[in-house]
Order: C-alpha cells, then sequence, then structure tokens
C-alpha cells in the first residue's frame, strides 16, 4: 500500500497520543494502516491531445452527474457518494469465454496498464463535458478473456448493493429498474476508442463519476456509458439495456450521438458545454464520426437509434 506523508503523519500523530507505556501489537498497526485512503494517483501514458481540446474542469465533471442509483438530482450523488466502498472492488466475467472467473479491479490495471483518453462527452439531455479518461482500451480485456464464436455483444452490469445506492433500495419505487444494464455489439466494444475508465484528471474515478470501474464510449450518448461495473459478460443475444426497457419510444440500443435525430421531446441539434452560456452544434457521432461511422455502414440511423 502507498501512504501519503499526510496519512503517514496522521497515524504516527494517532500512535502518540496512545501514550509512551503503551503496547500497540502488530496487528492493530496493520488493521489502522488498512484502514487508511489510497493513494489516489495512477501511472499513465499521457493523451497528446492532438485536437486540442479544452479541458473541463474536475470540478465541473464531478459535481454535475447522472448517477441514478444515487439519486435523479445531479448535485446529489456528491454528497450520497461518498461513503461508498469502491475497494476492493471484484468484477465478474461470464458468458461465452474461455474461463469465467472474477478480478480485482487492481489486477486489472495491472495486467493492461493504464492509459489517458481525453474524449467528448454528450449527454443524451443535451449537455456535453471533455474529460481525461484514464483506463485501458476494452478490447485489451477482450483479448485476454478470449469470447467464442458465439458472443455477438457484450454485456455491462452495475453492481446491486441497496445498502451503498439508496435507489436501488427503494424497490419498485426506484426512479429506474435496477440493477443498471447497457449492452454493446462485439464490433463496437472492440473499437479501439471504446474505453474502460479506472481515473480521470490523473487519479482514481471519485464515486460519483462512477468508481472504481466504468465504460466509456466517446460516440454515444453518456447513458451507454455504464457506472460502478460489477459484470461483464459475452452474450448471443442483444441485451435490453436499461433506458431502452424504461422507454423504448426514447431510448433505443445504440444510441449514437446523432444531431439529425431528436429525442421525442427536445432537440439533439445543439448542446451546452458545462461552463459556456452559449450552445454549440452537435457532431455526428460526437465527432468521432471517421473512426466510426463504418460499423453503422447500410443501416438506417433513425431506425436503429
Amino acid at each position: 500500500m502507498n501512504i501519503t506523508p499526510e496519512a503517514l503523519f496522521n497515524a504516527r500523530r494517532h500512535f502518540l497520543k496512545l501514550g509512551a507505556g503503551a503496547l500497540v501489537s502488530s496487528s492493530a498497526i496493520s488493521q489502522l494502516l488498512a484502514e487508511l485512503p489510497k493513494d489516489l494517483s495512477l501511472t499513465y501514458i499521457p493523451d497528446p491531445n492532438p485536437h486540442n481540446l479544452t479541458l473541463n474542469t474536475l470540478e465541473q465533471a464531478s459535481n454535475y452527474v447522472n448517477f441514478y442509483e444515487f439519486s435523479t438530482d445531479k448535485e446529489a450523488p456528491v454528497k450520497l457518494s461518498q461513503k461508498m466502498k469502491t475497494s476492493p472492488w471484484n468484477v465478474g466475467f461470464f458468458g461465452e469465454i474461455k474461463t469465467e472467473q472474477m478480478l480485482e479491479v487492481d489486477d486489472l490495471i495491472a495486467k493492461f496498464g493504464l492509459e489517458e483518453r481525453i474524449y467528448r462527452f454528450r449527454c443524451v439531455e443535451g449537455w456535453s463535458m471533455v474529460v481525461p479518461w484514464i483506463g485501458f482500451p476494452l478490447y485489451k480485456l477482450l483479448d485476454y478473456l478470449e469470447p467464442n464464436s458465439k458472443a455477438k455483444y457484450v454485456k455491462f452490469t452495475t453492481r446491486h448493493d441497496p445498502a451503498m445506492f439508496p435507489d436501488q433500495a427503494k424497490g419498485i419505487f426506484a426512479s429506474i429498474k435496477h440493477p443498471y444494464v447497457e449492452g454493446l455489439r462485439m464490433d463496437e466494444a472492440r473499437h479501439p476508442l471504446t474505453f474502460v475508465a479506472v481515473g480521470m484528471y490523473g487519479k482514481r474515478l471519485l464515486p460519483q463519476n462512477g468508481a472504481p470501474i466504468r465504460l466509456v464510449i466517446p460516440w454515444k450518448y453518456g447513458f451507454k456509458s455504464i457506472k460502478s461495473i460489477d459484470l461483464i459478460e459475452c452474450v448471443e443475444k442483444e441485451p435490453l439495456n436499461t433506458w431502452q426497457e424504461q422507454n423504448p419510444k426514447e431510448y433505443g440500443f445504440y444510441a449514437n450521438v446523432n444531431p439529425s435525430v431528436d429525442h421525442p421531446r427536445w432537440s439533439q441539434a445543439k448542446e451546452r458545454l458545462l461552463g459556456k452560456l452559449t450552445k454549440q452544434a452537435t457532431l455526428p457521432f460526437n465527432g468521432y464520426e471517421k473512426e466510426v461511422a463504418g460499423l453503422y455502414a447500410g443501416m438506417d440511423l433513425r431506425k436503429f437509434f
């Protein structure tokens, strides 16, 4: 465990308060050190930012969020998530893969290494931001899992823990059906832009941003970028995602950013970048058209929205 100087100072001060004559067992010391916060800094390959995107601040990106497991209010998750335990955190890998298994998030980091990806992020509600995520491409994980020929889709599920997520504890009165589910076609999942994030702005993800592990798919609306992942399955049939099940007339499986296809209740032609008062034009596939349009060649994007 890495111990920050401040944490070490506080630990030493705690021991001194016990008195010079007090005998502190090694197990007691170990227990105290285990309770100290982990160093949240991460080692990663920086993104050179070739498109010269202007980043939003950490405060903007972490204080205005959608995380329905905590609340439908965008500012409430900041406070409601602070007692969320994100370590250790095991993720289950099941379905049509070579070996079903459980892996801890730190094991994934050790296996695949970390890099930074500066991505545009576009919410279906019409707001956007630019965030420096830290993680690894999903295809690296899929290469490790070795999906078989039956695996046509990848299904993702958020952890279900009503003690940790207040909205899950509401049962039939919850704002959405829990646990949250998302899915991708296998070719979408294997695209180099599809990213598994464990950090942002140089450090581990904050609880309200989907700690400790989430998905980031920059050409799709934000609800596809599932948070606090508990389960990843390679499956044969298209998963029914949460918002599609909730309201199929308003939300589809693909959720590609498309300024030409409006949400039934509002236009998608423009967006408001967090921190700005005026709106800007929304780009097809959120500015990643050149990289991903080929995935949908020949498809009617109004029908398959």
